[in-house]
């Protein structure tokens, strides 16, 4: 706890905390920019939080993943607009000059002045009407309610008498008024005027002490805000910099200009991730999923938003802003005024739990480093709280049975360990010492690593160590495609697309200059010292049938590889998912909200994003709905650490399971966050050489941990008396709603469309993942006469061959399966030059010469479709229009 700047007891009364301040608005208003953070969100879902999180925390921020691509805010900057225009709007089917008669805002965030302007202006003979959102605190919670319809009708009569400006206001909320939070204040007012058809009679604007984070902004946009003036924001800026704490250079409009912009910049990035471009269409959009209100809430302040498991009401809403105001004005002392720190970033003792909180750290790195049983229980039992008071399936028990079995009829440790994989992290977002780490226990295991986005070493599987194989599995090809070859490609069991990450969904990454070394810069085929970018969208995937298209590029690239495609849980994850199913990929990841990361904003960390549980359990339902459930195999990722999360998991219809930070924690990790600043004080996430020396990591240390998860998700079967892993997968009945849990909030939660079990829909479905192979027609590719006729260049029995074929737009990623042949035998080196002389003539298809390797020459004489030469890998394309064309004139 801290001393309260200024002695404002308005900053306790709208929930500041020292963290809100330090991490979040400060870095803002120094920087230009949002604070960036790391490792993801291990702490509670606001409608599990006991900490009364503000309402704005209730809704997780949708995003756009295969059906349509986001945009990049920065790099595509010239279509992106927050400039809006403000007060009546005419008809449009209508032209005439009314339609001018409007005020144009260049950013929706107003100063203390801005406001006074609107609030006094005599525009075209505008009126203004000022509404207070508080009541009277002797009115005690009842009031709350009360006031919300007073608003709403003094909204009307305004809209009504000829106003055509709104500013709903907090500002007198005090020792005696109560504030409602404003979002609700505007999300009534906002639907209520729809109702009554008279929105587009008025502007609606924001005075409120509430907001100031780039997520509580774009959240008011979305139900309807014109305008925003956080003018406590301002306030306590200058207290700041009275105090010290902000230099003295910083003048008003300086502290103004500086947040205003980190502002726009995160409203940009919010957008960008739906693929909207502009304010105009984003206003009132309400691009948000809220997990944990009732109905009640949702039909009168957010109508036609998800909201899938209920939550709390009016009457908590009520209680809770009734005790943040005689919290903050019960003591009468001044001095003892200090703003709470409730570790909702980091943990702290007495803050808010999070799953990966010391001493399951501790009791996890004991349990792996010395194959301890009883510091694995430990881990177990403190995760398990720690889960309980965060997380969903946290609210769910498994249903006991009187017809449990011997663990020995279970099946054995080393086939489930077989299900595990480890996530995607770069090498680059951690060493090669983490990175290579991981490849070998996952190798010893039978399971799979993920090189993450970064490419991999052409050494690391070229030239494999039986003993200590370096080799991942699973070869990431993301938007930057930083080291994707053919020989990549080819060495590769999976070849995941990642359209999201859990952590950051429709956003980028980046990859600062300090990170990139000799080494990293060659892997990714860059330069040491330069920064990299991962753009938002993959610049060739617009559409479902692009995706499809990349799929099957892929797979001819490496015919015995699986598909994968990792997308992130959100409302319509499972009809996307079915759509990716139909694309003919083979595998598909779930990755939930809480999914870490290297480097991101915290925006994007805490606010975007739904759990896995949601995400699973739909992806499982909707594929067994469409008979698509046998075509993929579906993987689970986020936070998972314990038999439980496991079993859940498998219940909810996931056969395979991904951990990405347990296995860090086990190699050393202790969850300092500064993953992003590349000081790891344990040498995993960092590239600084002196730092490195700290790794005390071993391939054995994960290998322990995942065996002895292994064993804690056997028991767990031999309870439920299910002999083998398959049998559990979207065994919904086995698990129900806890009656255990004292949380007074998960009462109010119901998780029955998470429960419903997906074979109800459609009995008999097979469901066993993966058990139906995709039908990529394969066999019918034109490569395969190519393969034929370059067989003895590629088993050097001659120098070169050279073949004469005729095309036509049917045939698809021309060479890539060639390629294949060739990258498994001389990796990137390929053959020397014009060893295999390829001569066309026609209209090629798709992804023409995708991933064609070195020593291939192909010439065309006509035309190709998109995407030629994607992915080159060292091959030489020419193209020229044929010879003689008749154009009808």
């Amino acid at each position: 706890m801290t001393r309260i700047w200024g002695g404002d007891r308005r900053l306790l009364l709208f929930s500041y905390s020292i963290e809100t301040i330090n991490m979040l608005i400060i870095p803002m208003i120094r920087t230009k920019k949002e604070a960036l953070g790391s490792m993801g969100n291990d702490a509670p879902l606001a409608c599990l939080s006991l900490f009364q999180p503000l309402i704005y925390s209730y809704f997780k921020q949708l995003f756009a993943q295969v059906t349509n691509p986001p945009i990049d805010p920065f790099r595509e900057k010239i279509v992106m607009s927050l400039m809006c225009p403000i007060g009546p709007e005419a008809n449009i089917l209508i032209p005439s000059a009314k339609q001018c008669h409007r005020l144009f805002l260049p950013n929706p965030i107003l100063s203390l002045y801005d406001l006074e302007v609107l609030r006094n202006n005599l525009h075209r003979g505008w009126k203004t009407k000022v509404i207070d959102v508080t009541f009277n605190k002797d009115e005690g919670p009842s009031g709350f309610s009360k006031a919300l319809d007073r608003i709403c009708e003094e909204a009307s009569d305004a809209a009504n008498s000829n106003y055509q400006l709104i500013i709903l206001s907090d500002r007198s909320a005090g020792s005696e008024r109560i504030p409602i939070s404003i979002l609700l204040a505007l999300g009534a007012t906002h639907h209520h005027l729809i109702d009554l058809r008279l929105r587009m009679k008025v502007g609606l604007i924001v005075e409120t002490g509430e907001a100031r984070e780039v997520h509580q902004m774009c959240v008011l946009l979305g139900y309807g805000a014109d305008g925003i003036c956080p003018y406590l924001v301002f306030e306590m800026a200058k207290s700041l910099r009275a105090e010290g704490v902000l230099d003295s250079s910083f003048t008003d409009k300086i502290l103004f200009e500086n947040y205003c912009e980190a502002m726009e910049r995160g409203i940009s990035k919010v957008m960008a991730k739906m693929g909207i471009s502009t304010l105009q269409s984003y206003k009132g959009a309400q691009i948000f999923e809220a997990v944990g209100l009732a109905d009640e809430v949702i039909n009168k302040c957010f109508k036609g938003t998800q909201s899938r498991i209920g939550g709390i009401n009016f009457e908590r809403l009520a209680k809770e802003a009734y005790e943040r105001h005689y919290l903050s004005y019960s003591y009468r002392n001044t001095d003892m005024l200090v703003l709470m720190n409730p570790g909702y970033f980091h943990w702290r003792t007495g803050g808010e739990k999070h799953i990966n909180d010391p001493i399951s750290i501790a009791n996890l790195q004991d349990a792996a480093s010395n194959k301890s049983t009883n510091s694995y229980d430990k881990f177990c039992e403190s995760t398990m709280e720690s889960v309980r008071a965060c997380t969903l399936r946290g609210q769910l028990e498994l249903v006991p049975t009187t017809k449990s079995i011997d663990i020995s009829e279970v099946e054995p440790a080393a086939n489930i360990v077989k299900r595990f994989a480890t996530g995607a992290m770069s090498l680059g977002s951690i060493s090669i010492e983490a990175h290579t780490s991981l490849a070998i226990a996952m190798n010893k295991l039978g399971g799979k690593s993920n090189t993450g986005e970064g490419g991999e070493n052409a050494d690391r599987y070229l030239n494999q160590d039986p003993e200590n194989n370096k080799r991942s599995a699973i070869k990431q090809v993301a938007s930057g495609r930083f080291g994707v070859t053919s020989s990549y490609l080819a060495h590769a069991d999976d070849i995941q697309i990642k359209m999201a990450q859990g952590a950051k969904p429709g956003e980028g990454g980046e990859l600062p200059g300090y990170k990139v070394t000799k080494d990293i810069a060659a892997t990714r085929h860059s330069v040491p010292g330069v920064g990299l970018i991962s753009p938002p969208p993959h610049h060739d995937i617009y559409s479902i049938e692009d995706l499809a298209e990349l799929i099957y590029d892929l797979k001819c690239a490496n015919p015995n590889g699986r598909i994968s495609v990792k997308l992130v849980s959100e409302v319509g994850v499972g009809v996307v998912a079915s759509g990716v199913a139909k694309g003919k990929a083979e595998h598909i990841v779930i990755s939930g909200h809480d999914g870490g990361t290297g480097a991101s904003s915290w925006t994007g960390i805490k606010n975007a994003g739904l759990p896995w549980e949601l995400g699973v359990a739909e992806t499982h339902q909707v594929l067994v709905l469409n008979n698509l459930r046998s075509r993929v195999v579906v993987q689970a990722d986020g936070q998972i650490r314990t038999g439980f999360d496991v079993i859940v998991a498998a219940l909810l219809g996931a056969d395979e399971i991904g951990l990405s930070t347990a296995p860090l924690i086990v190699l050393g990790c202790t969850m300092m966050r500064k993953c992003h600043l590349n000081t790891c004080p344990v040498g995993i996430a960092t590239q600084d050489p002196v730092l490195r020396k700290k790794f005390a990591g071993k391939p054995e240390h994960v290998i322990n941990f995942l065996f002895m998860l292994a064993e804690d998700v056997r028991k767990h079967m031999a309870n439920l008396g299910v002999a083998k892993y398959q049998d559990l997968i979207g065994r919904t009945d086995l698990l129900k709603m806890t009656d255990s849990n004292n949380n007074p909030k998960a009462k109010f939660l119901n998780l029955s469309p998470v429960l419903r079990n997906a074979l109800h829909m459609r009995p008999g479905v097979n469901i066993i993942g993966g058990s139906e192979s995709q039908d990529f027609q394969l066999e019918k590719r034109m490569d395969n006469i190519l393969i034929t006729a370059a067989q003895p260049v590629i088993d050097g029995l001659q120098k070169s061959v050279n073949i004469e074929l005729t095309i036509n737009n049917e045939c698809r990623a021309f060479v890539s399966t060639l390629s294949y042949h060739i990258s498994m035998k001389y990796g990137d080196a390929g053959l020397p030059d014009n060893s295999i002389n390829i001569k066309l003539k026609g209209s090629a298809g798709q992804s023409f010469c995708a991933f064609m390797t070195k020593g291939v020459h192909v010439t065309l004489e006509g035309d190709a479709n998109d995407y030629v030469g994607k992915g080159l890998s060292g091959g030489e394309i020419v193209i020229f229009p044929t010879k003689i064309v008749n154009i009808p004139i």
